[in-house]
């Protein structure tokens, strides 16, 4: 029987509390909360979603979603406009000054992850890849399953 305290939840969790501790330590200076870095990140990839593609595509709730975006907007680094598509909808959009951080979220983001795999072989990061995106595919499906019941 695995203990609980070297059980795979448990290490997940660790990790991704130590990862929003140091991406926001290093954020800090732009005054990028926690859990904001996820929202410009997303929009860095593919700029001018909407609020709900961004909750879909982050698999977080709408009222977070709202929350943050609303702290970003304040800060200067989102502009939200209504579609033109969907006047329901709230497009969001990067500001110069969003733009003007890219590398420098992008680079605490991969600072992080190579000290979560320093001293792996390449070998080993790509099995941990491999099974951590297994882990998250069934995470999804049985997360899945749970709301159509």
């Amino acid at each position: 029987m695995i203990e609980t305290r070297n059980s795979i939840p448990r290490w997940v969790s660790l990790i991704y509390r130590y990862g929003q501790m140091y991406i926001g330590d290093h954020l800090r200076q732009f005054e990028i909360g926690r859990g904001q870095h996820i929202f410009l990140n997303a929009l860095y990839k593919e700029d001018g979603l909407t609020q709900e593609e961004l909750s879909d595509y982050l698999k977080i709730d709408k009222g977070t979603t709202a929350k943050a975006l609303k702290k970003l907007e304040e800060q200067g680094y989102i502009m939200r406009i209504v579609s033109e598509k969907d006047k329901r909808c709230n497009e969001v959009f990067l500001t110069d000054k969003a733009r003007g951080i890219k590398e420098d979220v992008r680079k605490v983001l991969t600072d992080w992850r190579e000290r979560l795999t320093f001293g792996m072989s390449d070998e080993e990061k790509q099995m941990a890849l491999t099974i951590l995106e297994k882990m998250g595919h069934n995470a999804a499906h049985f997360a899945e399953e749970e709301v159509d019941l």
